[in-house]
This record gives structure tokens, C-alpha cells and sequence, in this order.
């Protein structure tokens, strides 16, 4: 007869819930420390609704859908959960709010594992008249700040050490594929939202990156980057990567000097991505040609059709005001705070299921 499966004790067993404890005391104290800075630095904190006409149309994500019952007998609408609160941050940011920020659950489904969840906690902040080196300050600020509440001095994960007390480093894509991939990315890049497949395939099969034949460019790049460049960022100190491609940045403005490069940065602390943020894209015009090919490149990807939204279109084409805006994943900052391993160490209680 085939043997059982031992049986996992529930999480809510108190002997279970104990070894947590001082986890869960880093998180309540980063909580506090992040809020005190946001509120010296005269940001609002607002809430947005997590059902939404369209949950953010980002190729590799897949949201959760649900269905809206109309309450007098019209038919169903289809909403989602929002990946992230995004789309009506920027709203408010076009109804006058200037500064603001929100701590809230995010929905992602098919992610879990040491360092993603499907229900996690985002903190998503944004300045507007402000561009993407002012959020720059305002990690490097807030990291400490909440460093400092859980008394710790240096992080610590997976045999990696990052000081954020020291120097934080600023590497852009051109440098990182030339520093850890002795590649010319611009080179590979004759015009904005254009690539030469070829020469990034090249370059692949010199490094012994896995390629398919039916890789293009954007999907080359990304396994370059995943496993030649990001396992060396964050050691020893965090690393801001910036200047991404404009084909791997749908909601970042260009940079005015090299059109062929958006205003993007992500943060890396211990080889671990903690947050990603653009210089934000506010033509209207440009945002739809870009929802357009996201959409497309994901049903033929994954064979799901989402919606754009129309009234986040139309707040574009209102008129926002030039802004720069970040997501950080709180869940992950905490679990250096706290020195834990996994992201489940430092959740209150988990996604029941597998």
C-alpha cells in the first residue's frame, strides 16, 4: 500500500505560530517606521479599491478574476484583483493629490515560493513634478528607517550580506550587460522598441544562455538578465538598476538623451529585488500603443485577453502631471529587517493551499 503523507501542522497551531514571533514584531516596527516618514515627508496615505476593470495588463502576470453582480438583475460585470494599485494612483495624482502613498494587499496568481505569495503586501508611493532619482532618496531614506526600527545594522540573507548604512550603488543596463556580460546592450538595440534578435542571441550562446528559436528579443534579454546579472546585485551594498530597455518598461517614459532607454530603476538588496520604479509615462497616445502590444505578446503567451482601462486612458489624456512613482514589496524588506528566510515568516497567516 502506498505510505501517507505526513501531515503538515496548521500554521495557527500556537506552538507553530510562536517561532514567528520576533518576525512579526520587525514587521509591526517597519510598518511604523515607514509610515512616520511618509507622514514628515506630507504624503497622504490613501486606500484605492482592490476590484478593478482591469487588474494591470503586464505580459507575465496573471491576475485573479471575479464576477460583479449587479444587485437590480443586469448581467454580471467581470472585475479583477488588482495586481497593484497602480492605475488609480495615478488617477488621484490627476485629481490634485500631490504626494501619496498606500500599504495594501496585492493579487498575483501562479507565484509562490520562498519569495513570492499570491496575496502579498505592496507599499506604492508617488511624487508628482519629482523624477525617478528623487524615489532613489526616498529608499535609501525609508530603508534605513525601517532598518533602524528592527535594530539591524547589516542584512543577511542567503549568505549574502548588503549594508544599507553604506554606499548604495547606481548601475544602468548598459553597464550591467557590459560589467557581468561582456555585452554592448546598446548595440544589440538599433531604435527604440526595436532589437536585433540575432546579435542578443549571439551573445546568449557565448554566455551558455538557454534560447529557443522562437525567442525575441525581449524574451533573450530577460535570461540574460536573470541569470548572468541579477545574482551579483545587492552584495554588499544596494544596488539601484536603472535605464532599462523602452520595450521592458510599458508604463516609463523615455529618456530624453537616449530614447532607446525609459527612466526605470529597480532596487536589489542581497541579490533579492525589492522594488521597481519609473519616471511615469504620461501620454495618452503612447500608453495605449504600449497596452496594445503588451495584450497582444499575452494572448499569444499565455492565450488570456485582458481589458484595458479606458478611464485611466482618459486620466492620462485629461492631464497628468509629470510624476514618478515606485512598488516596493514590503513583505520582502521586512524578511531582511528580520532576518527571515522565507516570505511566509513574515505573513500573519498565509494563502491557504499549495
Amino acid at each position: 500500500m502506498p505510505s501517507k503523507q505526513p501531515v503538515a501542522t496548521p500554521w495557527w497551531r500556537p506552538e507553530q505560530f510562536q517561532r514567528k514571533l520576533l518576525f512579526l514584531k520587525a514587521r509591526q516596527q517597519a510598518t511604523q517606521a515607514l509610515r512616520a516618514y511618509f507622514a514628515a515627508e506630507d504624503f497622504a496615505e490613501v486606500t484605492t479599491p482592490a476590484l478593478q476593470a482591469s487588474p494591470g495588463i503586464e505580459v507575465h502576470l496573471h491576475p485573479f478574476r471575479t464576477q460583479l453582480t449587479d444587485p437590480h438583475g443586469g448581467l454580471p460585470q467581470t472585475l479583477y484583483l488588482h495586481t497593484s494599485p497602480e492605475f488609480t494612483m495615478k488617477k488621484l495624482l490627476v485629481a490634485g493629490v500631490p504626494r501619496l502613498y498606500q500599504l495594501c494587499p496585492v493579487y498575483r496568481n501562479a507565484e509562490r515560493s520562498r519569495t513570492h505569495h499570491p496575496e502579498f503586501t505592496m507599499l506604492e508611493w508617488y511624487r508628482a513634478q519629482a523624477d525617478y532619482r528623487a524615489l532613489m532618496q526616498d529608499c535609501i531614506a525609508l530603508v534605513r528607517a525601517c532598518a533602524t526600527a528592527c535594530a539591524k545594522q547589516n542584512f543577511l540573507w542567503r549568505d549574502i550580506a548588503c549594508d544599507p548604512f553604506g554606499d548604495w550603488e547606481v548601475l544602468t543596463l548598459p553597464e550591467a550587460f557590459a560589467r557581468y556580460a561582456d555585452t554592448d546592450l546598446l548595440a544589440t538595440m538599433p531604435e527604440p522598441h526595436l532589437g536585433d534578435t540575432d546579435k542578443l542571441r549571439t551573445a546568449a550562446q557565448r554566455l551558455n544562455v538557454r534560447t529557443a528559436d522562437d525567442d525575441d528579443w525581449d524574451a533573450i534579454f530577460f535570461r540574460i538578465l536573470a541569470e548572468r546579472i541579477e545574482p551579483h546585485l545587492g552584495h554588499g551594498g544596494p544596488t539601484f538598476l536603472a535605464d532599462y530597455p523602452v520595450s521592458q518598461a510599458a508604463l516609463a517614459r523615455a529618456k530624453p538623451e537616449e530614447p532607446r532607454l525609459a527612466e526605470r530603476f529597480e532596487l536589489y538588496a542581497c541579490g533579492l529585488e525589492l522594488a521597481n520604479a519609473f519616471g511615469e509615462l504620461t501620454d495618452a497616445a503612447e500608453q495605449r500603443r504600449r497596452f496594445v502590444v503588451d495584450i497582444a505578446a499575452k494572448a499569444a503567451l499565455y492565450g488570456e485577453h485582458l481589458p484595458m482601462d479606458e478611464d485611466f486612458l482618459a486620466a492620462l489624456a485629461f492631464g497628468m502631471p509629470p510624476a514618478a512613482g515606485i512598488a516596493l514589496g514590503f513583505d520582502r524588506l521586512v524578511m531582511l529587517c528580520a532576518g527571515a528566510d522565507v516570505i511566509d515568516d513574515v505573513l500573519w497567516a498565509p494563502v491557504v493551499g499549495t
